[in-house]
This record gives structure tokens, sequence and C-alpha cells, in this order.
């Protein structure tokens, strides 16, 4: 994994570490709702008693830093910096993959499934204001999924389920069976019909 922490960006972190008064304090970095089209990445501060088990350490000169191992494969790349300026100075967080990730073979399903509807089958739904997330993965390699937008309610949407969105990732995601829908298709509100 490939994380960078300028000089500038650690030494402010270290600044406002050592504001807290507080021995062992250290930075936490995470991906809220990592995969999708809502994450954020998010740094907090961490106590000594908030260190989790699984977390994932980097220890760097000024300051360590504690990694959500879920965020792990998001934080890939992510650039963190701090910029001088004439009023004050810019904490900037960049990490292109917290979205969507970078997945291979050996990546869980969830992630793999995630990847193929917000980069091939989300972009197609946008056109008619729909869209599609993943709910849960079933025994069996079942992916439910929940229709979202001018989706819920349209009258295409069997189709559109079985010969769109289950024949590209049941192509495309190795050990997925079938995809199931959890919408319910009665609220015709923004229906695109």
């Amino acid at each position: 994994m490939n994380i960078t922490i300028t000089d500038s960006a650690q030494e402010y972190l270290s600044g406002l570490l050592d504001k807290q008064g507080v021995e062992g304090m250290a930075v936490r970095i995470f991906i809220q709702q990592p995969g999708t089209p809502y994450a954020e990445t998010c740094l907090a501060y961490c106590r000594p008693e908030e260190v989790v088990e699984s977390d994932e350490v980097l220890d760097l000169p000024k300051l360590r830093v504690y990694m959500e191992v879920n965020s792990v494969p998001f934080l890939d790349e992510a650039f963190v910096d701090y910029a001088t300026e004439k009023m004050g100075g810019q904490l900037t967080i960049k990490a292109p993959n917290a979205k969507m990730p970078k997945v291979s073979a050996d990546s869980p399903i969830e992630d793999q499934i995630n990847y193929v509807l917000y980069s091939d089958i989300n972009p197609g739904l946008a056109a008619h204001g729909g869209d599609v997330k993943l709910v849960e993965v079933l025994e069996g390699g079942v992916a439910v999924l929940q229709f979202g937008g001018g989706c819920q309610g349209c009258s295409a949407v069997d189709l559109t389920l079985k010969e769109g969105v289950e024949k590209t990732l049941v192509e495309k995601v190795p050990g997925l069976t079938a995809v199931k829908d959890a919408t319910d298709h009665t609220v015709t509100d923004n229906a695109f019909m």
C-alpha cells in the first residue's frame, strides 16, 4: 500500500497532536462508505485506548498513523499535504481509490461487485436517472441489489436486471452466480417509463 503524507502535513498534524496533551496520541485515517460514490476520506485523533488490533500502522518521523483495516485498499495512492497560505494553511487529502478501489481476483466479492456497478453499470443507468447499489451477498454467490432513482418503479427493471446487470456482473465477478432485486417497484414517483 502506498500512502504519502508530506513533511509539511506531518509537521502540521504533529503540532495538532502536541496541543492535545495526551501521551501517545496519534492520527487515524479511514474511509467512510469505501468503494461507493459517497466515499469520504477522514482524519481523526486516535487516543491510545482507541487503537484497534486489526489497524495497520504507519510510523512516520513526526507521528504515528493508524489505518482502519477495511479502508486500507481504498487508501492506496492517498496523498496528504499541508499548504501554507496568506490566511493560514490548508490540509488536503486526496484518495483517488476511495470511491473505486483497485480490485483483483483476490479482492472480496463485495468489492468486485461494487467496482463493476460503479464503473460499468451505473454510468448507463444514470442516463435514465437511475442507479443500483449492492445490499448484500447471500450464500451461493447471489448478489442482492437495490435499484434507485429512475429505476425504482420502472416497467423495464426486470429486463434491465436480467439482461444487463446480472449478465455483466456474473461475467465479470468470479463466484457470482445470480442477482436478486431487493427494490420495491410499486413506488413509481420518479420512475423512467
